[in-house]
């Protein structure tokens, strides 16, 4: 009994595929607690789909109004045959990633449903 479930674990793990995060912030340094944060909060992508193969995070700053300037964080999201794109904007980096991530997990629902249909 506890073979096969050594086995069962073994063949799961051998075709896990280990998520690539890769985190840009473009025309400015990103703080490595802010780093962290998109860390931690990318982790859960896996508990809603677990064949994530890489996510792109770009973080931006947007030079419109020349008081305060907006911060843009973009998600890009790759699954076997399929790619998702999210981005959002607010006054704060921690702000735009959590609405981005939170349009980026009701995506990638869709998309799972629809691919079990």
């Amino acid at each position: 009994m506890l073979a096969k479930v050594l086995c069962l674990l073994f063949h799961r793990l051998k075709n896990a595929i280990v998520m690539n995060v890769k985190i840009q912030s473009v025309r400015f340094d990103a703080d490595t607690k802010l780093v962290n944060y998109i860390n931690r909060k990318l982790q859960k992508l896996n508990t809603f789909h677990d064949r994530i193969i890489k996510v792109d995070v770009f973080l931006k700053l947007d030079n419109v109004v020349h008081t305060i300037k907006d911060k843009i964080a973009e998600i890009r999201v790759h699954v076997p045959r399929h790619r998702l794109f999210v981005k959002a904007t607010s006054k704060s980096f921690e702000t735009s990633f959590d609405d981005a991530f939170e349009s980026l997990v009701i995506q990638i629902k869709k998309q799972k449903a629809k691919q079990a249909a």
